[in-house]
């Protein structure tokens, strides 16, 4: 989705200092390893520990600066906190910032890569 064609977004917008805001919450390593690692759902702090290689305990500080933020939010079942993306914006959001660092260091990056050729088989397909 392409909000910004639907949404008029211009300097003028009164978003554009919680904007900076959310930019400098990314701005850590590992914040973006853990939103990498619960694009597909929600996970406890260990396993976001292992999956991120950092301790649990730096994990949760992290978590609790994105949960402030309201970029993730957290479910309890029993002693377990699980937690998950706020919504998918963050997602893309980094997803597109990932992409963005790929364009830095190739012409043709591997996203464009699989794009292609999946373009390529779909078209293939139609052709059988």
């Amino acid at each position: 989705m392409n909000a910004d064609s639907e949404y008029q977004l211009g300097p003028e917008s009164e978003y554009v200092e919680l904007a900076v805001e959310v930019f400098s919450m990314l701005a850590d390593a590992t914040r973006v390893r853990i939103i990498l690692a619960l694009r597909d759902g929600e996970l406890p702090v260990n396993t976001l520990a292992e999956m991120v290689e950092k301790s649990p305990a730096a994990v949760s500080q992290h978590l609790a600066k994105l949960r402030l933020a309201r970029i993730v939010f957290t479910r309890h079942e029993g002693n377990r906190v699980f937690y998950r993306l706020a919504n998918e914006h963050v997602r893309q959001l980094v997803a597109d910032a990932i992409f963005q660092a790929e364009h830095s260091l190739e012409q043709n990056p591997p996203h464009h890569r699989d794009a292609l050729r999946t373009i390529a088989a779909v078209r293939s397909i139609e052709r059988a």
